[in-house]
């Protein structure tokens, strides 16, 4: 996802859709030390939901909240600079080429680092973003995530001329898996790593809310790359045929790779 256009997202609806992601958040919170002075960098802020959870487990501290989507930062500083004036700052930067004034002390990201083509430049850029002993924590997809959505996208293009575009097209994430990450991390520097893969499936009641789910987050994407408005219909139409009669039906096949790892003390 390299364009400025595809870097977008609807903020407005995102925040509406994105249970799951802040379900699966609050748990990668849990999982970082604070003492509540620290300065944490959010690696992919969204539209700033658990960057207000973060902050509150910081009363002293402060956060650095970070995304590539104008749209989403646009509605972090809306909703969290009045809340919490000089102890958050929202900056529009790709993850793999940030540079920040000064190291923070810990990393916190949810559900973003998949959409990353180069882990290993973005695990070096975290790294260097870090102080000393400082902790990165983070989940994102991984292994077989998707596997079966993406089954069914390929099979749904394959017949449809309208959807050509998308043939022999994976789609834009990067579903690392657990030995391969902690390679990366190592590689750049990181110790004290830990890293898994764990599913996180997420069904749905109905094919509507299924299908405005597909349209914001899961297939944003490839509806860019298809672009007129009847192919993305027949992309929608048949994926959501197809995992109604999955089984579970209606069901998002998520994998989570949850990473942990330090940077060495001085």
């Amino acid at each position: 996802m390299n364009s400025i256009s595809d870097r977008e997202w609807d903020a407005a609806a995102y925040d509406v859709l994105a249970d799951p992601q802040r379900t699966w958040g609050r748990a990668v919170l849990d999982r970082l030390p604070l003492r509540g002075d620290e300065t944490v960098l959010d690696a992919g802020c969204g539209a700033g939901g658990l960057t207000a959870e973060l902050l509150e487990r910081l009363p002293r501290g402060r956060v650095i909240a970070v995304d590539a989507s104008r749209q989403m930062t646009a509605l972090t500083r809306e909703r969290l600079e009045p809340r919490f004036g000089p102890r958050i700052r929202v900056l529009t930067a790709d993850l793999s080429s940030l540079e920040l004034d000064s190291a923070v002390d810990a990393i916190f990201s949810n559900a973003v680092f998949h959409h990353v083509a180069d882990h290993r430049t973005l695990f070096g850029c975290m790294y260097r973003a870090l102080v000393p002993g400082g902790r990165l924590i983070a989940q994102c997809g991984g292994g077989p995530n998707l596997v079966t959505v993406r089954a069914h996208i390929a099979a749904v293009a394959a017949n449809d001329p309208l959807l050509a575009p998308l043939v022999g097209w994976d789609g834009p994430w990067n579903n690392a898996d657990a030995d391969t990450t902690a390679a990366r991390l190592r590689s750049v520097g990181f110790c004290d790593i830990e890293t898994s893969v764990t599913p996180a499936p997420v069904p749905f009641a109905d094919t509507a809310h299924l299908r405005a789910h597909l349209t914001t987050i899961i297939l944003r994407s490839h509806l860019h790359l298809l672009g007129p408005e009847p192919a993305q219909q027949h992309l929608l139409d048949g994926v959501i045929a197809r995992m109604a009669a999955d089984q579970p039906p209606l069901t998002l096949d998520h994998w989570r790779l949850n990473i942990s790892a330090r940077r060495p003390a001085a």
